[in-house]
């Protein structure tokens, strides 16, 4: 697992394989990734949209960006988390995301970016 602070914001990845979905043979490498958001702060935030790099080995890069997390725009209150599972698939059995959260203090309605830490994607068998 990794983790980062950003204003107050703590966000930690861990991340699994998924092979089940995936099919090497096709160069298909499906990955599951779980974040958990803590707000530190003594104000609620609203994640109001996300933005991610992801690269995979063969120096495949594309960039995601859009509202919200799966379907949301969750407002966490002090001293509280929220987590929710997504994937991303690659075309190679190794690959790297990062990104940003742009969040929303809901008392001053200043508007911030909080850092995703850089989390690598590996298939198990990669490590042999």
């Amino acid at each position: 697992m990794v983790s980062k602070v950003t204003e107050g914001v703590k966000i930690s990845v861990e991340q699994f394989y998924q092979p089940e979905y995936s099919n090497p043979v096709l160069s298909e490498f499906m990955f599951a990734y779980r974040i958990t958001i803590e707000n530190n702060n003594s104000f609620p935030v609203q994640l109001l949209k996300r933005y991610w790099r992801i690269a995979d080995s063969n120096a495949d890069k594309r960039e995601v960006e859009g509202d919200g997390v799966i379907g949301v725009q969750p407002i966490i209150a002090p001293g509280e988390k929220y987590q929710y599972i997504s994937g991303s698939n690659l075309k190679s059995e190794m690959g790297i995301m990062t990104g940003t959260y742009l969040m929303e203090n809901l008392v001053s309605r200043k508007k911030f970016e909080v850092n995703i830490p850089a989390f690598q994607m590996e298939a198990p068998f990669k490590r042999n």
